[in-house]
């Protein structure tokens, strides 16, 4: 994979300076028109052997284009905030806008070869972390983003004629670093395990290009000219999105769905649920309090029919706790930064330190309910988000996030009675709005899209709760119940 990385590329200075006016006009051009247009975000992730000129590369973009449009990062230890998140969490916090180019060095590909070479883990391990960036380029260029992946590449001898020539030169030394020593004894398990990543993730969506770092000259204007063309060819599609198969829903021949498995006639004495939330919420806070809790984070999400009780069952939760111990996110429609980002991008930002808990007041599920029967989204967007959102919880669970799901469930003669109720009390008229009422014509559209959530998304590693709710006190004890069940069994676990 290396073998054309590594023949000794050069290019005399007559050529460079012939081409290079021509080229930097074209990607200044190009940059001003992704800015205008605003469709799509570029991420450049940079990669390969020290000393192969990544760095010099990355600031003569920054002397060719306009810097201001141009956002680079470098990934190097995790911070303290970082390493108390999911993984994935530093670099979703960091994605550019839809206009905007952002340069990623120690990305995600630095940090599995890092640690493979250094015998941090292990193939599978390896394997596992290569899926989950598979995953995760394959979401960011479904929401439209151009992803280029460069690996600057020297040749053993190459690199080790480079630290001699630096060491021995008193003006030059400081270039040299602890990385570059450090690599010169890894050098071949180093190339040997960046070989089967980059084989194992260059796609059509987002390849790889390797390119020989010896010459400057070469090196520069071939990346110039790679950057060019990819940001070009992403201009001047039609479409932004590709065009993919996707499973339909599951038909309901007979027309029932898992809802009307529901009992909705449960309900709990007045004077038990006095008694049994009691315990319920003091069993929260002890569990919260847990030491074990420094392993942990939590995070529930609430999403169910108009006026089922979201809002009454959250306070019951929040009540049990100090307010230092928790976050109540709403979820509304998207602000203009947040639709400038992927879909999860609003969702992973919030997401709880360990020891903390987050509460989502509606939530990512928005996409395949309110944004799927309202039509603000496209079928394929809708249909491919099952998939991303288990990718999501997957994550969240693997980095030792509790994944709590609620579905509050009414009937509709139920909440025909609330939403007369709120009208006619003054301090509830606030929560009616002409929505709900619209909403509610719709209400055999969103069974079914609950039904396909539910089948879809509801897994051993992040399982939906159905709450019947036509019975506040009783829907909610099971609510408090079934997150104390969720976070005692994950505390037994370690």
């Amino acid at each position: 994979m290396f073998e054309t990385a590594e023949i000794g590329h050069r290019l005399d200075k007559s050529t460079y300076e012939a081409k290079l006016p021509a080229l930097r006009s074209a990607l200044l051009e190009a940059q001003y028109q992704l800015k205008r247009e605003a469709r799509f975000p570029v991420i450049i992730l940079i990669n390969g052997i020290e000393g192969a000129g990544k760095g010099e590369t990355v600031k003569l973009l920054n002397e060719w284009m306009d810097p201001r449009l141009i956002l680079v990062e470098t990934f190097d230890i995790k911070t303290e905030e970082e390493r108390e998140r999911p993984p994935a969490w530093r670099y979703w916090r960091r994605l550019p806008a839809k206009g905007r180019t952002g340069v990623f060095f120690g990305n995600w590909y630095s940090q599995m070869l890092q640690n493979r070479v250094h015998g941090v883990i292990k193939n599978a391990e390896l394997d596992h972390a290569v899926d989950q960036a598979l995953k995760f380029e394959q979401m960011l260029c479904d929401e439209g983003a151009l992803i280029l992946k460069f690996w600057f590449h020297l040749s053993r001898e190459k690199m080790f004629a480079r630290l001699k020539s630096l060491k021995n030169d008193p003006l030059h030394s400081w270039r040299l670093s602890p990385l570059d020593w450090q690599q010169s004894k890894t050098y071949g398990r180093f190339v040997k395990h960046g070989e089967r990543v980059l084989r194992a993730t260059s796609r059509d969506h987002a390849p790889w290009h390797v390119i020989e770092g010896a010459d400057e000259r070469y090196r520069s204007l071939t990346f110039g000219q790679l950057l060019l063309d990819g940001l070009q060819h992403a201009l001047d599609r039609t479409s932004i999105q590709p065009v993919r198969q996707a499973v339909p829903p599951i038909p309901s021949l007979d027309g029932r769905n898992v809802l009307d498995s529901l009992d909705l006639t449960q309900s709990v004495p007045k004077d038990d649920y006095k008694r049994l939330l009691t315990h319920e919420q003091a069993r929260l806070s002890r569990l919260m309090r847990d030491k074990r809790m420094k392993k942990h984070a939590l995070v529930a999400l609430f999403e169910g029919n108009d006026a089922a009780g979201k809002g009454s069952a959250i306070r019951r939760v929040s009540g049990a706790l100090d307010p230092r111990q928790y976050r109540i996110v709403p979820v509304a429609a998207p602000t203009e930064e947040e639709r400038a980002q992927p879909y999860l991008w609003r969702f992973w930002r919030h997401i709880p330190a360990r020891g903390k808990f987050t509460v989502f007041d509606r939530s990512w599920y928005g996409r395949v309910l309110v944004e799927r029967v309202e039509g603000f989204c496209s079928t394929a967007e809708w249909l491919r988000a099952y998939s991303e959102i288990n990718d999501f919880e997957e994550q969240l669970r693997e980095a030792g996030v509790v994944v709590v799901k609620f579905w509050m469930a009414i009937d509709k003669d139920t909440q025909l009675e609330r939403f007369k109720a709120r009208e006619a009390t003054r301090f509830k008229q606030f929560k009616i709005t002409e929505e709900d009422w619209r909403n509610r014509e719709k209400w055999d559209d969103y069974a079914t899209a609950v039904n396909d959530m539910v089948d879809r998304t509801s897994t051993a590693i992040a399982p939906w709760t159905l709450i019947e709710a036509n019975d506040k006190r009783f829907a909610r004890l099971k609510v408090l119940r079934t997150i104390n069940d969720a976070l005692e069994r994950a505390l037994k676990k370690g």
